[in-house]
Protein backbone atom coordinates (compact mmCIF):
# COMPACT_ATOMS: atom_id res chain seq x y z
CA UNK A 1 0.00 0.00 0.00
CA UNK A 2 1.46 3.60 -0.67
CA UNK A 3 1.54 5.91 1.99
CA UNK A 4 -0.74 8.09 0.56
CA UNK A 5 -3.18 9.32 3.63
CA UNK A 6 -3.28 11.70 6.33
CA UNK A 7 -3.86 10.41 9.55
CA UNK A 8 -5.68 12.76 11.98
CA UNK A 9 -5.31 11.55 15.71
CA UNK A 10 -7.57 12.95 17.92
CA UNK A 11 -10.35 12.83 15.53
CA UNK A 12 -12.81 13.02 17.73
CA UNK A 13 -11.69 16.26 19.86
CA UNK A 14 -12.02 20.05 19.37
CA UNK A 15 -9.11 20.44 16.84
CA UNK A 16 -9.11 16.73 15.08
CA UNK A 17 -12.78 17.00 14.27
CA UNK A 18 -12.38 20.44 12.24
CA UNK A 19 -8.72 19.52 10.59
CA UNK A 20 -10.27 16.08 9.36
CA UNK A 21 -13.57 18.07 7.55
CA UNK A 22 -11.33 20.65 6.06
CA UNK A 23 -8.95 17.92 4.39
CA UNK A 24 -12.03 15.94 3.34
CA UNK A 25 -13.23 18.96 1.59
CA UNK A 26 -9.81 19.33 0.15
CA UNK A 27 -10.03 15.76 -1.61
CA UNK A 28 -7.31 14.59 0.81
CA UNK A 29 -7.05 10.82 1.67
CA UNK A 30 -8.17 10.93 5.37
CA UNK A 31 -8.12 7.99 8.49
CA UNK A 32 -9.07 9.42 11.51
CA UNK A 33 -8.58 7.72 14.85
CA UNK A 34 -8.87 8.18 18.45
CA UNK A 35 -10.49 5.82 21.51
CA UNK A 36 -13.91 6.40 19.96
CA UNK A 37 -13.49 6.69 16.03
CA UNK A 38 -14.01 3.62 13.95
CA UNK A 39 -10.00 3.46 13.75
CA UNK A 40 -9.00 2.71 17.50
CA UNK A 41 -6.27 4.63 18.54
CA UNK A 42 -4.91 4.83 22.38
CA UNK A 43 -1.74 6.85 23.44
CA UNK A 44 -1.38 3.99 26.21
CA UNK A 45 -1.79 1.03 24.33
CA UNK A 46 0.93 1.07 21.85
CA UNK A 47 0.12 -2.57 19.87
CA UNK A 48 -2.78 -1.55 17.95
CA UNK A 49 -0.44 1.72 16.73
CA UNK A 50 1.20 -0.05 13.61
CA UNK A 51 -2.44 -1.13 12.27
CA UNK A 52 -3.30 2.61 12.59
CA UNK A 53 0.18 3.34 10.91
CA UNK A 54 -0.35 1.09 7.96
CA UNK A 55 -0.45 3.43 4.80
CA UNK A 56 -0.29 6.84 6.70
CA UNK A 57 2.34 9.52 4.87
CA UNK A 58 1.44 12.59 6.92
CA UNK A 59 0.40 12.10 10.48
CA UNK A 60 -1.94 15.17 12.70
CA UNK A 61 -0.43 14.45 16.16
CA UNK A 62 -2.33 15.79 19.28
CA UNK A 63 -0.52 14.22 21.94
CA UNK A 64 -0.92 12.70 25.09
CA UNK A 65 -1.38 14.56 28.18
CA UNK A 66 1.19 12.46 30.03
CA UNK A 67 5.53 12.92 29.02
CA UNK A 68 6.60 10.32 26.62
CA UNK A 69 4.49 8.12 24.51
CA UNK A 70 4.78 10.65 21.33
CA UNK A 71 8.73 9.47 21.21
CA UNK A 72 7.73 5.48 20.55
CA UNK A 73 5.19 6.66 18.24
CA UNK A 74 7.46 8.66 16.08
CA UNK A 75 9.52 5.43 15.88
CA UNK A 76 7.02 3.56 14.52
CA UNK A 77 5.87 6.17 12.34
CA UNK A 78 8.95 5.69 10.55
CA UNK A 79 9.04 2.40 10.59
CA UNK A 80 5.95 2.86 8.82
CA UNK A 81 7.05 4.74 5.99
CA UNK A 82 4.96 8.12 7.23
CA UNK A 83 6.81 11.31 5.81
CA UNK A 84 5.82 14.44 7.71
CA UNK A 85 4.96 15.13 10.94
CA UNK A 86 2.50 18.30 12.19
CA UNK A 87 2.48 18.53 16.06
CA UNK A 88 -0.34 20.39 18.23
CA UNK A 89 1.64 21.94 20.65
CA UNK A 90 1.36 25.24 22.99
CA UNK A 91 2.00 29.30 22.54
CA UNK A 92 5.62 29.53 23.50
CA UNK A 93 6.41 26.15 24.86
CA UNK A 94 10.51 27.27 24.78
CA UNK A 95 9.59 30.12 26.80
CA UNK A 96 8.21 27.95 29.87
CA UNK A 97 11.00 27.35 31.73
CA UNK A 98 10.87 25.35 34.82
CA UNK A 99 7.10 25.58 34.89
CA UNK A 100 5.69 22.11 35.47
CA UNK A 101 3.16 23.38 32.93
CA UNK A 102 3.36 21.48 29.43
CA UNK A 103 5.55 18.66 30.25
CA UNK A 104 3.61 16.42 27.44
CA UNK A 105 3.91 19.16 24.78
CA UNK A 106 7.92 19.66 25.15
CA UNK A 107 8.42 15.98 25.56
CA UNK A 108 5.93 15.64 22.09
CA UNK A 109 8.11 18.35 20.65
CA UNK A 110 11.25 16.94 21.35
CA UNK A 111 10.22 13.86 19.35
CA UNK A 112 9.11 15.57 17.07
CA UNK A 113 11.94 17.65 16.30
CA UNK A 114 14.18 15.09 16.69
CA UNK A 115 12.97 12.46 14.15
CA UNK A 116 14.43 12.04 10.79
CA UNK A 117 11.05 13.12 9.19
CA UNK A 118 9.59 16.11 7.63
CA UNK A 119 8.25 17.81 10.62
CA UNK A 120 6.47 20.67 11.61
CA UNK A 121 5.08 22.15 15.50
CA UNK A 122 2.01 24.07 15.70
CA UNK A 123 1.48 26.07 18.62
CA UNK A 124 -1.91 27.88 19.89
CA UNK A 125 -2.33 30.21 22.40
CA UNK A 126 -5.79 29.00 24.73
CA UNK A 127 -9.00 28.48 22.62
CA UNK A 128 -11.62 30.90 22.37
CA UNK A 129 -13.58 27.38 22.63
CA UNK A 130 -12.94 27.10 25.95
CA UNK A 131 -15.03 29.25 26.89
CA UNK A 132 -18.07 27.16 25.20
CA UNK A 133 -16.76 23.50 24.42
CA UNK A 134 -14.50 22.97 27.72
CA UNK A 135 -13.82 24.11 31.47
CA UNK A 136 -14.98 27.35 31.30
CA UNK A 137 -18.27 26.82 29.80
CA UNK A 138 -20.75 25.22 32.71
CA UNK A 139 -19.36 28.28 34.95
CA UNK A 140 -20.19 30.42 32.73
CA UNK A 141 -23.82 28.65 32.67
CA UNK A 142 -23.65 29.57 36.49
CA UNK A 143 -23.10 33.22 35.94
CA UNK A 144 -19.90 33.50 37.04
CA UNK A 145 -16.08 32.36 35.75
CA UNK A 146 -14.13 31.95 38.92
CA UNK A 147 -10.16 31.90 38.32
CA UNK A 148 -6.56 32.99 39.46
CA UNK A 149 -6.18 35.38 36.17
CA UNK A 150 -5.25 38.48 37.00
CA UNK A 151 -4.56 41.78 34.38
CA UNK A 152 -2.00 40.21 32.32
CA UNK A 153 -4.10 39.08 28.62
CA UNK A 154 -4.56 36.17 26.88
CA UNK A 155 -4.36 36.18 23.21
CA UNK A 156 -6.66 33.75 22.94
CA UNK A 157 -7.19 31.91 19.26
CA UNK A 158 -10.26 30.48 17.20
CA UNK A 159 -10.03 27.46 16.46
CA UNK A 160 -11.28 27.75 12.92
CA UNK A 161 -7.95 29.33 12.46
CA UNK A 162 -6.15 26.19 14.08
CA UNK A 163 -7.68 23.93 11.67
CA UNK A 164 -7.44 26.50 8.96
CA UNK A 165 -3.71 26.37 9.60
CA UNK A 166 -3.08 23.17 10.56
CA UNK A 167 -5.14 21.57 7.11
CA UNK A 168 -3.31 24.38 4.93
CA UNK A 169 0.32 23.46 6.31
CA UNK A 170 -1.13 18.91 6.32
CA UNK A 171 -1.86 19.69 2.85
CA UNK A 172 1.61 21.24 1.68
CA UNK A 173 5.07 19.17 2.01
CA UNK A 174 8.19 20.49 2.18
CA UNK A 175 6.93 24.36 2.65
CA UNK A 176 7.42 24.15 6.39
CA UNK A 177 9.14 21.33 7.29
CA UNK A 178 11.48 22.49 10.26
CA UNK A 179 9.23 25.27 11.20
CA UNK A 180 7.44 26.14 14.11
CA UNK A 181 4.37 28.30 14.13
CA UNK A 182 3.08 30.53 17.15
CA UNK A 183 -0.23 31.02 16.60
CA UNK A 184 -2.51 33.88 18.60
CA UNK A 185 -5.40 35.83 17.98
CA UNK A 186 -5.21 39.48 17.12
CA UNK A 187 -5.08 40.91 20.22
CA UNK A 188 -4.53 39.80 24.40
CA UNK A 189 -7.76 39.38 26.15
CA UNK A 190 -7.78 39.44 29.99
CA UNK A 191 -10.35 36.62 31.79
CA UNK A 192 -12.31 39.77 32.82
CA UNK A 193 -12.28 41.64 29.29
CA UNK A 194 -13.60 37.67 27.70
CA UNK A 195 -16.95 37.34 30.24
CA UNK A 196 -17.56 40.70 29.82
CA UNK A 197 -17.64 40.49 26.25
CA UNK A 198 -19.79 37.07 26.47
CA UNK A 199 -22.10 38.53 28.91
CA UNK A 200 -23.01 41.49 26.46
CA UNK A 201 -23.32 39.47 23.47
CA UNK A 202 -25.54 37.01 25.24
CA UNK A 203 -27.72 39.50 27.25
CA UNK A 204 -26.80 37.06 30.22
CA UNK A 205 -25.62 38.45 33.59
CA UNK A 206 -22.25 36.86 33.38
CA UNK A 207 -19.38 38.09 36.23
CA UNK A 208 -15.85 37.22 35.87
CA UNK A 209 -14.41 36.57 39.86
CA UNK A 210 -10.21 36.64 40.55
CA UNK A 211 -9.25 33.52 43.23
CA UNK A 212 -6.04 32.34 44.14
CA UNK A 213 -4.08 29.28 42.76
CA UNK A 214 -4.53 27.42 45.79
CA UNK A 215 -8.26 28.34 45.66
CA UNK A 216 -8.44 26.92 42.17
CA UNK A 217 -7.13 24.27 42.43
CA UNK A 218 -9.62 23.27 45.50
CA UNK A 219 -12.44 24.15 43.33
CA UNK A 220 -11.68 21.65 40.61
CA UNK A 221 -10.62 19.57 43.62
CA UNK A 222 -13.92 19.69 44.86
CA UNK A 223 -16.01 19.43 41.13
CA UNK A 224 -14.20 15.71 41.11
CA UNK A 225 -11.13 16.29 39.49
CA UNK A 226 -7.93 14.08 39.56
CA UNK A 227 -5.11 16.30 41.65
CA UNK A 228 -2.98 16.03 39.25
CA UNK A 229 -5.07 17.36 36.38
CA UNK A 230 -6.30 20.17 38.79
CA UNK A 231 -2.42 21.17 39.57
CA UNK A 232 -1.72 21.26 35.90
CA UNK A 233 -4.31 23.40 34.78
CA UNK A 234 -3.56 25.73 37.50
CA UNK A 235 -0.19 26.27 36.86
CA UNK A 236 -1.47 26.81 33.27
CA UNK A 237 -2.39 30.42 34.90
CA UNK A 238 0.42 30.65 37.00
CA UNK A 239 2.34 30.67 34.10
CA UNK A 240 -0.21 32.82 31.94
CA UNK A 241 0.15 35.22 35.10
CA UNK A 242 3.82 35.64 34.33
CA UNK A 243 3.59 37.20 30.92
CA UNK A 244 5.65 35.30 28.88
CA UNK A 245 2.91 34.09 26.53
CA UNK A 246 1.20 37.25 26.33
CA UNK A 247 2.01 38.26 23.33
CA UNK A 248 0.73 38.18 19.68
CA UNK A 249 2.31 37.13 16.21
CA UNK A 250 2.01 37.14 12.48
CA UNK A 251 2.12 33.56 11.98
CA UNK A 252 -1.66 32.90 11.25
CA UNK A 253 -2.47 35.98 8.77
CA UNK A 254 1.07 34.77 7.32
CA UNK A 255 0.50 31.29 6.74
CA UNK A 256 -3.53 32.25 5.54
CA UNK A 257 -3.20 35.55 3.54
CA UNK A 258 -5.96 37.31 6.56
CA UNK A 259 -5.87 38.36 10.38
CA UNK A 260 -6.73 35.96 12.50
CA UNK A 261 -10.58 36.05 13.69
CA UNK A 262 -11.56 38.17 16.49
CA UNK A 263 -12.64 37.02 19.72
CA UNK A 264 -15.70 38.72 19.01
CA UNK A 265 -16.34 37.16 15.29
CA UNK A 266 -16.09 34.12 18.08
CA UNK A 267 -18.38 35.43 20.75
CA UNK A 268 -20.99 36.75 18.26
CA UNK A 269 -21.39 33.45 16.82
CA UNK A 270 -21.44 31.35 19.90
CA UNK A 271 -24.19 33.43 21.49
CA UNK A 272 -26.82 33.06 18.42
CA UNK A 273 -26.73 29.78 18.95
CA UNK A 274 -27.87 30.33 22.56
CA UNK A 275 -24.72 28.09 23.97
CA UNK A 276 -24.47 30.17 27.37
CA UNK A 277 -28.31 29.94 27.90
CA UNK A 278 -29.19 29.09 31.15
Amino acid sequence: MSNALTLVLGATGKTGRRVAARLRLRGTPVRTASRSAATPFDWSDPAGWDATLAGVGTVYVVPPAVPGPVHEFVTRAEAAGVRRLVLLSGHGADTWGDSTFGLDMRSAEDAVRGSALEWTVLRPSNFDQNFDEDLFHAPLVAGELALPAGGVGEPFIDLEDVADVAAAVLTEPGRHAGRVYELTGPRALTFAEAVELISRASGLPITSTQISPAEYTAALLDQGWDEDDARHVTEMFVLMDSGVIAGTTDDVAALLGRPPRTFEDYVVRVAAAGVWER
